[in-house]
């Protein structure tokens, strides 16, 4: 290879790195949320309309559920251990929000429509946080919100009622008009999910 082309080679490649960089920041710069990001996460794949009941039997939408910060979590009222410490997780770092005057809604959809009735699921929620709202519904209806948030759950073969459900245990953040911006896996503290919840509030106010 010549001086002279391996110059010109490396100019290439240069150029090359120079708009592959000058790109990502500019994706970045158009990001609003870009410094409350934890995840590679850009929001907009994840989330779409779904039709509900809510824990008072009344049928809902997307559009009635989601009107401000709301933090959506896929679980069912009878699972052993995981749900419920989720559940617990997601009241206390929404009660941090709430000592700092911000409110974010937490939101329970049930992958077990089958167990998990209008009650049950009221129940459920209200022994979490008195805002925590419970959505059930049909097969159809659970697995089409399921679907929209691309969440997974598979209900394990049992002889009995008492049969386990393998699913996602992400929780969501949702904003009207904006939608999803955020997920959190199961190993983030409440204080550190309210850190990052604050954060993509402000960046959205």
């Amino acid at each position: 290879m010549s001086r002279t082309y391996a110059i010109a080679a490396g100019a290439v490649v240069v150029a090359l790195l120079g708009s592959t960089f000058a790109a990502t920041q500019m994706a970045k710069s158009d990001d609003q949320f870009a410094q409350c990001r934890a995840s590679q996460s850009a929001g907009g794949a994840i989330g779409g309309p779904f039709e509900l009941v809510d824990e008072n039997g009344t049928t809902v939408t997307d559009q009635d559920v989601i009107t401000g910060p709301t933090l959506i979590y896929f679980g069912y009222t009878f699972c052993p251990d995981v749900c419920p410490l989720d559940s617990l997780r997601n009241a206390q770092a929404v009660e941090i929000m709430d000592e700092q005057g911000i409110e974010v809604t937490p939101v329970f959809i049930s992958i077990d429509p089958e167990r998990d009735t209008v009650d049950v699921v009221r129940h459920f929620t209200d022994n979490f946080h008195e805002r925590m709202l419970g959505l059930t519904g049909s097969a159809e209806q659970v697995r089409a919100a399921s679907q929209a948030y691309r969440t997974y759950y598979a209900k394990q073969e049992s002889e009995d009622d008492y049969y386990l459900v393998d699913h996602t245990t992400m929780s969501y953040l949702v904003f009207p008009e904006l939608g999803f911006q955020e997920f959190y896996r199961r190993d983030v503290t409440p204080e550190l999910m309210a850190e990052s919840l604050s954060c993509f509030v402000e960046a959205a106010s």
